[in-house]
């Protein structure tokens, strides 16, 4: 997920799913500082470390990160 987008976002709702019947993907959906809610991709450490509630933030090229 590095991208050239930057955003600060709180934990709204941890989820994970096998999609293709064997990977499993975590996702987290966030809501922005703006308002709007996102559904992205994280790693397993990350998706262990955050519950709702908590902030995240991605810096401009860099993966979403706990603060």
């Amino acid at each position: 997920m590095s991208d050239e987008t930057a955003w600060s976002a709180v934990v709204v709702k941890k989820s994970r799913a096998l999609l293709d019947g064997s990977n499993l993907y975590r996702r987290v959906t966030i809501r922005h500082d703006g308002g709007h809610e996102e559904k992205i991709r994280v790693s397993r450490a990350i998706w262990k470390q955050v519950k709702a509630g908590d902030r995240m933030v991605k810096e401009t090229g860099q993966d979403p990160r706990p603060v």
